[in-house]
């Protein structure tokens, strides 16, 4: 038989050779978007493409999250989410990560379901939208919503036949949940009172706002090494927390004479992770407020590229910033956004009005005149249906119909006329709320839990509630004191900021293994002006003794304090752990 081929032979092999070539270029794209002769990753995912690559070719080895992104981006999956909703599947671990870009969290064994997380831009929201929203809880979720500490809303207890349904349904609101979970910007926080606080510099909602859309619609700022978390702060009477997050803005007044236009900037901090003992640090650069967004941009794309894809427990910003320092990395921003920052000395910087602890509760006069907020007190941040659409219909009725969360797990009703907060409050009373709170319950921050929560080592938000009936009845506080809950190592009831602190743990009750709820509790955290990490002082406290010795540390305050306005955490501060532990154990409870 001769060795050449037909035409017909040859043009069967071009092609045959064709599809393979075009089927292996198919490949590539599919777990990695690359294209081309020189397989160069292109679109949006292109960046993080590139980052993984790098990360591979220096030896190292990706996480199983980013591998998870890699071999089927979530955005790409909505289909799947969908098929395991009409099938009621429970997700594999795989699907659980990527539904988590969608904010859904299966949060089992703790509970046989999804929560869902929303973002919310500033954390304010319409009463048309709440009202919604609870009849989402009522129809698809457990009915109730969690108020969280990143000014945001949770709906828990989700079957996973409701999943899309939920999605859908909150995005049907002007809301939606994109984003809210996995390795991505999370909700974006900022001043609660914006717009209508009296001593505010700046109202942060349209910087929140922009922020919240330009991540939005822009994939590649999604499938971040680690999840990444943005606050603005206005200078208004409650505090954000923004020297906790990845990136800080802070309204501050720039004097004149220090080679910056006098006026209003941010003052830009990074680094911000608490649950790693960090806070933000101040880079000494500030930013225009209309400039916000794009240096965020740059910040987060510099992040992006250099961040660690191989230890989760390493991924965060705050590593990027141990590694380089901020001189390099600011060098990078500055490279990616194509011209210089503006620096200043600090002392070229007014201080920031002062914080009021309590200003997140009860009544206070707005900047308009004849016009109030109005603080109202959650149990640990749970509202049910039925409260959700009471505290609308007041909004609506007597406000001017905005809903504003804040990070202290609790909700602001403003534009209320003074002539109607008489009634107001009589209709949040008779909602089973309240405006007014004892010091410990203003303070008072929890988790979910164990209740919800996979990782939690105790039932929190039960433990947070024992804790406030034992002491309020048994302490009388002239000073607002902060008692944080969280139920595990991420910290997300920021138990390291809490002028107490407690973080789950497991206690051991006999040599055969069995342990109850306990907690390992922290003394002398704050934030602001008196930023500090909370210092151990107990360890291995079972659940159920948690209210006595926190009467015992509140009693021992008061106690031994230097005067009746030295606060819990300058008290703290004053004296070593081992001091502290003495004054304490001194104190008798029943």
């Amino acid at each position: 038989m001769s060795g050449d081929f037909t035409p017909d032979q040859k043009r069967y092999l071009e092609g045959f050779v064709s599809g393979l070539s075009a089927a292996r270029v198919a490949r590539a794209g599919d777990i990695g978007g690359k294209v081309g002769n020189l397989g160069e990753p292109t679109g949006p995912d292109a960046i993080h493409i590139k980052a993984q690559d790098r990360t591979i070719a220096a030896g190292g080895k990706l996480a199983d999250q980013e591998k998870f992104k890699r071999e089927l981006h979530p955005f790409d999956a909505y289909a799947k989410l969908r098929e395991q909703a009409e099938k009621n599947e429970a997700p594999k671990p795989a699907d659980n990560f990527r539904w988590r870009y969608f904010g859904l969290f299966y949060v089992a064994p703790a509970q046989s379901s999804y929560m869902c997380r929303l973002r919310i831009a500033n954390g304010i929201l319409t009463h048309w939208q709440l009202a919604g929203l609870a009849d989402v809880a009522e129809k698809y979720a457990g009915p109730y919503s969690h108020v969280t500490t990143r000014a945001n809303l949770q709906l828990r207890e989700i079957e996973p036949k409701h999943a899309t349904n939920v999605v859908e349904t909150i995005q049907d609101l002007g809301l939606c949940s994109r984003g809210s979970g996995a390795d991505n910007i999370r909700n974006v926080t900022g001043t609660p009172t914006a717009g209508i606080d009296p001593q505010e510099l700046l109202d942060t909602r349209p910087y929140a706002r922009e922020w919240h859309y330009h991540i939005l619609n822009d994939r590649s700022l999604y499938g971040l090494p680690r999840k990444f978390n943005v606050a603005f702060d206005g200078a208004g009477r409650i505090a954000v927390l923004e020297d906790t997050n990845d990136i800080g803005f802070q309204a501050v007044v720039v004097k004149d004479g220090y080679g910056a236009e006098p006026g209003i900037w941010f003052k830009l901090t990074l680094g911000g992770i608490t649950g790693h003992r960090d806070f933000a640090s101040d880079t000494g650069v500030i930013v225009r407020p209309s400039e916000a967004t794009a240096v965020s941009d740059a910040i987060v794309r510099v992040f992006i590229e250099n961040g660690d894809r191989t230890d989760r427990n390493k991924a965060r910003l705050k590593y990027v910033l141990d590694a380089w320092g901020f001189g390099k990395f600011l060098s990078a921003v500055e490279e990616k956004m194509g011209r210089p920052l503006t620096r200043v000395k600090a002392e070229a910087l007014e201080p920031r009005p002062v914080f009021d602890r309590l200003a997140h509760i009860g009544v206070h006069p707005q900047k308009q005149d004849g016009l109030n907020w109005i603080g109202i007190v959650l149990p640990v941040g749970k509202m049910t249906a039925e409260q959700m659409r009471g505290i609308a219909k007041i909004a609506r009725e007597h406000g001017d119909g905005d809903i504003r969360l804040t990070v202290w797990q609790n909700l602001l009703i403003s534009g209320v006329p003074t002539d109607k907060v008489a009634q107001v409050e009589i209709e949040i009373a008779a909602l089973e709320l309240s405006t007014r709170a004892t010091s410990v319950r203003a303070g008072l921050v929890a988790c979910t839990g164990a209740t919800g929560c996979r990782f939690a080592a105790a039932h929190t938000k039960e433990s947070a509630e024992e804790i406030a009936h034992w002491c309020d009845a048994r302490v009388s506080l002239d000073t607002p004191v902060n008692i944080h809950l969280t139920g595990c190592h991420h910290s997300c009831a920021q138990h390291y900021i809490g002028d107490i602190g407690l973080i789950g743990a497991r206690v051991a009750i006999n040599d055969d293994g069995d342990t109850v709820d306990g907690y390992h509790v922290h003394v002398g955290g704050g934030y602001g002006p008196d930023a500090a990490i909370g210092r151990e002082i107990y360890r291995d406290v079972k659940a159920d003794a948690a209210p006595k010795l926190v009467e015992k540390m509140l009693k021992g305050y008061l106690a031994h304090r230097a005067s009746a306005d030295e606060t819990f955490i300058a008290f703290a501060k004053r004296h070593e752990v081992n001091a502290l532990k003495a004054m304490f154990n001194a104190e008798a409870v029943e």
